[in-house]
């Protein structure tokens, strides 16, 4: 199909008179409105999301734990990723009983186990650590397709790799030297959270031609906030909810603009721009991590966590852009 079919379709689409092909959209068609709005929403998602650490970290310091925190996290995100269900699901077909199934270890998985490790992680070390070890996702889920299914690493990618674990490397060794001898044990639990949410992506897949995007998201989360939840009622007692009245706040922003939030806006904006250009805008995020962590937490910066932050973006810029 040729530029001039694809301009008449969009014509017609919008119910006007086609036009030639110029070489570049106006300022103000539809096109070019709706790319710059899928570039905001998906800075917006990665810099909403890239706030969860500093709020944990917040939450912290304010005596709560990695249970509680998550617990309350998911209460407040549990109804609108319930609405969001059954809003995607109002002229799906049922699902199949594997499906379901499938959906509830996908849940565990990368949206309840991810998430736990992760909190408990950041109790140990910064949060600009935190997010570039969450940040090698996209590098786990190459070596899984490469162990699992024999999925081909060009020499490039494989350097790229390494580039990235170097970088990782550079800012552990940064948090080591600031002290605090449980920084292996919290970079080990982010590590495992960023391994669960790989193995997410990786068995999601399939299924999300199925299901659906929306309806994947929504109800793993669904089935992940019920977790968390049982988790809290089985280790914590009920006046573990007493607490400073910073918690709830904090909890509240974590559940709306840090959760619920992100989720939309980047799904909005690979409606409007495409996972892959939504994914390198993404990058933004550990960026932004790095800024609020300095102005919030008055966590320090150092010239080797710079160089590994710049280190894993370029590394996972290059493993991201991997075609399927």
């Amino acid at each position: 199909m040729t530029r001039a079919d694809q301009d008449d379709e969009l014509a017609q689409a919008l119910d006007v008179a086609p036009t030639a092909a110029p070489e570049s959209p106006p300022a103000h068609s539809p096109l070019r409105v709706a790319s710059r709005s899928g570039l905001l929403l998906a800075a917006l998602g990665a810099i909403a999301f890239s706030g969860k650490a500093i709020i944990v970290k917040l939450g912290y310091r304010y005596g709560a734990d990695a249970v509680t925190l998550l617990a309350l996290r998911m209460l407040v995100a549990f109804p609108v990723f319930a609405l969001m269900g059954a809003w995607a699901a109002r002229r799906a077909a049922p699902l199949a009983t594997a499906d379901r199934w499938r959906i509830v270890l996908l849940g565990f998985l990368g949206y309840y186990l991810a998430s736990f490790l992760d909190f408990a992680g950041l109790a140990y070390i910064t949060a600009t650590l935190e997010r570039l070890i969450l940040y090698l996702t996209p590098t786990l889920v190459a070596l899984i397709g490469l162990l699992a299914f024999r999925r081909r690493i060009t020499r490039r990618q494989l350097v790229a790799l390494l580039v990235s674990y170097v970088g990782v490397a550079l800012a552990f060794g940064h948090d080591l030297q600031l002290g605090g001898g449980n920084i292996a044990l919290g970079s080990a639990l982010v590590f495992g959270s960023a391994l669960a949410y790989a193995l997410y992506l990786v068995g999601s897949g399939e299924l999300v031609n199925r299901v659906g995007a929306v309806r994947l998201t929504a109800y793993a989360s669904s089935v992940a906030s019920v977790l968390c939840l049982l988790q809290f009622a089985l280790l914590r007692p009920l006046d573990a909810l007493v607490l400073p009245a910073e918690v709830y706040a904090l909890s509240l922003l974590n559940g709306t603009v840090c959760t619920v939030l992100p989720v939309l806006a980047v799904m909005m904006a690979v409606a409007r721009i495409g996972s892959s250009l939504a994914s390198q805008v993404g990058m933004i995020g550990p960026v932004s991590t790095i800024v609020l962590s300095m102005l919030l937490l008055d966590e320090p910066m150092g010239p080797w966590q710079v160089a590994g932050t710049v280190l894993v973006m370029a590394g996972v810029f290059v493993v991201s852009r991997q075609k399927p």
